[in-house]
C-alpha cells in the first residue's frame, strides 16, 4: 500500500482529497467534527515534512450549482480549530483564482478549495475537470474513504495525472487495514454481527464474509425473515416475504463453510412502533398476531455476549433493535458493552455502517472499540468484496 509515509513532501504542494461532508446546525455550524479530526494526522505529516496542503472536498448535494448553504466557507472556523492554524479559503475549486492561490501557497500553509460539487463535472467523473484540479498540486493524496466507492473526478479520475506521486492518506490506510484485518488477517475466532432492517441489503456482504468468519450473529429487523423462513410465528414484525428462501440458502451456505449462525431466541415485543407502547419479552418463534419484535430479548443478549467474549476479531454492522427508542435499546446497548469488553480483553473490533456508528457515538462506545469506520457505503462495498474506484486509482 503506497501511503504518504513513503514520500517526503518538502517543497511539495499536496492536493489532498478529504471527506468533510460534516453535519451542521441551522446556523451552519459544524455539529460533529469527527471527519475533520480523522485527517489531521495526514495534514500534520505533510506540513511537518515542509510541504503545503490543498484540501478539496464536497459538502451536501448542491447539484452542480453554487449554494451559500453548502459553501465550505462555513466550515473553515471548525477546520482551523481542529488543525490549530489558519486555513486559507478559495471561493472556487478551479479557475484563475484557484490557480493563483495554489501557486502562492507557502510551505506549512493550508488552502481549502470551494465545494467540488458546485460543478456537475465532479460527480460525472469528468476528465477535463479532473485535469484542471490536478494542475493545482505536485502530489495527490486520497484520504477520503467515505467517497472512495465513487468514481468521481477528485476521488478516482484525477490520480492518473500523478503517475508517480499518488498516495493513500493515513486515514485511508487505517480504513483499508481494518477491513483487511477482518477479511484476511483476522485472528480466530472471527465473529460478524449483522443487524439492520433488510436481508436484501446485506446478502452480498454475507456471501463475501462467510469464508472469513467463524460465527455470524444476525439481529435487527432482518432476523425476522430468517425466523419466519424457519417456521416461526412473527406476528406483525418486519419481514421481506420474498427473501425467505434466500434466508434458508444463507443458513445452508454457512453450514457448508462451518460457520455457526446465531439468531435471536427471544424478542422484546410491542403492539405499536412507539417507545411508550406496552412491551414484553417473548419467544421469537411465537410472537402473537398484532405484536411486533423491536429488540433482542435478554436470553438472546446472553447468547450473543458469550459468542463475542470468545471472539478475537469482531465486525459489527447494524443495530439489533430500535435503539433510537429508549425502551428498545437494551439489546444494542448490551451488544456494544460485549464488544467493548471483548476489545478490552484483546480482541480487534471494527464498527461500520451509518446506524452502528451513530449508536457507538451516541452511547459513548466509540473509544472502547478498536476502529470506527468513517465510510458507510465505502465500507459496505469493501465488505462485499468490491474494489473501490478511489482505491484502484492509487494502486494502479
Amino acid at each position: 500500500m503506497k501511503t504518504i509515509l513513503d514520500f517526503n513532501f518538502r517543497d511539495q504542494k499536496a492536493l489532498v482529497r478529504v471527506d468533510f461532508n460534516v453535519p451542521q446546525n441551522a446556523d451552519l455550524k459544524v455539529t460533529d467534527n469527527t471527519r475533520i479530526q480523522a485527517v489531521k494526522p495526514t495534514v500534520d505529516k505533510i506540513l511537518s515534512d515542509g510541504g503545503s496542503v490543498i484540501l478539496m472536498t464536497h459538502l451536501g448535494r448542491p447539484k452542480g450549482k453554487f449554494s451559500a448553504e453548502f459553501s465550505l466557507k462555513n466550515i473553515v472556523p471548525e477546520i482551523e480549530k481542529v488543525f490549530g492554524k489558519e486555513v486559507k479559503f478559495c471561493p472556487d475549486c478551479v479557475g484563475e483564482e484557484a490557480v493563483n492561490m495554489a501557486k502562492n501557497l507557502q510551505a506549512g500553509e493550508i488552502l481549502l478549495l470551494e465545494n467540488l460539487r458546485f460543478y456537475n463535472e465532479e460527480e460525472n467523473g469528468d476528465q477535463v475537470f479532473a485535469e484542471k484540479l490536478s494542475k493545482l498540486g505536485d502530489a495527490y493524496v486520497n484520504d477520503a474513504f467515505g467517497t472512495a466507492h465513487r468514481a468521481h473526478a477528485s476521488t478516482a479520475v484525477i490520480a492518473q495525472f500523478f503517475p508517480s506521486t499518488k498516495f493513500f492518506g493515513l486515514l485511508m490506510a487505517k480504513e483499508l487495514d481494518a477491513i483487511e484485518k477482518v477479511l484476511k488477517k483476522g485472528e480466530k475466532p472471527v465473529t460478524a454481527i449483522l443487524g439492520g432492517s433488510k436481508v436484501s441489503t446485506k446478502i452480498t456482504i454475507i456471501e463475501n464474509i462467510l469464508p472469513a468468519v467463524d460465527n455470524l450473529i444476525i439481529g435487527g429487523g432482518m432476523a425476522f425473515t430468517f425466523i419466519k423462513a424457519l417456521g416461526g410465528q412473527i406476528g406483525n414484525s418486519l419481514i421481506e416475504v420474498d427473501k425467505q428462501q434466500l434466508a434458508l440458502e444463507i443458513i445452508e451456505k454457512a453450514k457448508a463453510e462451518n460457520v455457526k449462525v446465531y439468531l435471536p431466541v427471544d424478542a422484546v415485543i410491542a403492539e405499536e412502533f412507539k417507545n411508550d407502547s406496552p412491551n414484553r419479552d417473548c419467544n421469537i418463534y411465537d410472537i402473537p398476531e398484532g405484536w411486533m419484535g423491536l429488540d433482542a430479548g435478554p436470553r438472546s443478549r446472553d447468547i450473543f455476549n458469550d459468542v463475542i467474549l470468545n471472539s478475537r476479531t469482531i465486525l459489527w454492522n447494524g443495530p439489533i433493535g430500535v435503539f433510537e427508542m429508549s425502551n428498545f435499546a437494551a439489546g444494542t446497548v448490551s451488544l456494544g458493552e460485549s464488544i467493548a469488553e471483548s476489545t478490552r480483553l484483546g480482541a480487534f473490533s471494527l464498527v461500520g455502517g451509518g446506524d452502528s456508528v451513530a449508536f457507538v457515538k451516541q452511547f459513548g462506545y466509540d473509544d472502547q472499540v478498536s476502529y470506527v469506520s468513517t465510510g458507510g457505503g465505502a465500507m459496505l462495498e469493501s465488505l462485499e468484496g468490491k474494489e473501490l474506484p478511489g482505491v484502484y486509482a492509487i494502486n494502479n
